[in-house]
């Protein structure tokens, strides 16, 4: 008989209601110490972890493998997910657990902090030496209780994951590739929603949980175009399309994509295809008659 993986909240504490915390620290070895550095095999249903790692050594166990730890580095642990923990008795660092509920990703983010990652960190490197000292940071905050704390433990956290996800992609460009194909996805289906508003690339970059200047970056990998100019495409598509295949005079054409003034959708439907609406419609309506006609 397989003995069943246990469920903890703060490993080796069970409980039958979530404890009243959204985020809780401790020291690696104040815990482990406890289990001769040896944190066995659990879960937590409700709960993300951060394990900073920034002396000692061990190794870190979950999705059927085993991980070295090696200094500094950090274990990100989405809920619901078997880990555990062997570690030196140098070890030293911090464990963060949190409410996943609590937390505000979105994008790229959310995309790394649903599996479980490790993310070696490198303290020469600028992103590696600010998620360090952010980590650091939000250890004091949560110790020290001063006002105003929640604001800032929330705000370490972003940044910390934020460069984190950036750090485990660098490091892993095939994933990197299949995250850019998912960004670039999710951003098609954003762009299909809100097109007709006209929205600005940082909506969507804001949307896509990333800098204007890194979406720029992805779109412009992906497709070879500026992230300013792929939005546009879609309007230029749909007034296509609309101009050959509907009967709407252009005007309404242009209202229905967000145009309040009917000359500017002209001088911009002419800046982006080099033809004004009603022309591109006269030769696109010629072309398909004489196809038709063959």
């Amino acid at each position: 008989m397989t003995k069943s993986v246990p469920t903890y909240n703060l490993y080796g504490e069970k409980a039958a209601k979530e404890p009243d915390f959204w985020l809780h620290c401790e020291t690696v070895p104040s815990r482990s110490s406890l289990h001769r550095y040896e944190i066995g095999l659990h879960r937590h249903d409700s709960f993300f972890q951060i394990l900073y790692i920034s002396a000692g050594s061990g190794d870190a166990l979950f999705g059927g493998g085993r991980w070295p730890l090696t200094p500094p580095a950090i274990v990100t642990m989405p809920p619901a997910v078997d880990h555990g923990f062997r570690f030196s008795r140098d070890i030293d660092g911090h464990v963060f657990t949190l409410l996943a509920s609590h937390m505000r990703l979105a994008g790229e983010v959310m995309g790394f902090a649903s599996e479980p990652r490790l993310t070696l960190l490198d303290p020469r490197e600028p992103d590696g030496a600010f998620i360090i000292a952010t980590l650091e940071r939000l250890a004091g905050e949560w110790t020290n209780r001063r006002s105003g704390r929640t604001d800032m433990m929330e705000a370490y956290l972003v940044s910390a994951l934020t460069l984190a996800a950036r750090q485990w992609a660098r490091g892993n460009p095939e994933q990197e590739a299949g995250e850019t194909a998912r960004r670039v996805e999710y951003l098609d289906a954003l762009i299909q929603q809100h097109f007709r508003s006209q929205k600005p690339a940082q909506f969507y970059a804001r949307e896509l949980g990333v800098s204007p200047t890194h979406l720029n970056r992805i779109v412009k990998g992906a497709t070879g175009f500026t992230a300013h100019a792929y939005i546009g495409r879609k309007l230029i598509d749909e007034a296509r399309r609309d101009l050959v295949f509907t009967q709407m005079p252009a005007q309404e054409i242009g209202l229905r994509l967000g145009f309040a003034d009917p000359a500017y959708f002209s001088r911009y439907f002419l800046r982006e295809t080099g033809q004004t609406p009603r022309a591109f419609r006269m030769a696109e309506r010629a072309r398909l008659a004489a196809q038709s006609a063959k």
